[in-house]
């Protein structure tokens, strides 16, 4: 348990349908996550959600892409194991052209120290 710092070529990413619903992730969400794929698939994506994270937070990525634009911000996740990471995301909200159905695609990085700790204060201020 504790921190997990991650390494500056881990890439994390998954997809979700409209309702949050896990549909991917790759090696990189499910090593550190803690999850295998067959334990995310089908989940909320909300299985990471840290309780530090503030719902503004959220409240703002889900405002955002539901208006079909990117939204970038750091996010402070759990791990299986009771651990935590902080990352950059950058998610994409995108419409299948045959289905209509829309998806959201996350795609996350290491953020710099100073980040977090910026991103750490900010969301002392929010609820």
């Amino acid at each position: 348990m504790g921190e997990y710092i991650l390494k500056s070529d881990d890439f994390l990413v998954s997809q979700t349908d409209e309702k949050g619903i896990i549909l991917f992730a790759n090696d990189d969400f499910c090593k550190i996550a803690g999850y295998s794929i067959e334990e995310l698939v089908g989940k909320n994506h909300n299985i990471v959600r840290h309780p530090d994270m503030p719902k503004a937070a959220f409240k703002d990525l889900w405002g955002t892409v539901k208006q079909g634009k990117v939204w970038t911000g750091y996010v402070k996740n759990k791990t299986k194991d009771g651990g935590y990471y902080w990352v950059f995301a950058t998610v994409y909200p995108m419409k299948d052209p045959e289905t209509k159905q829309v998806r959201y695609m996350s795609c996350r990085r290491k953020p710099a120290k100073e980040e977090i700790e910026a991103a750490e204060a900010l969301y002392k201020t929010l609820r």
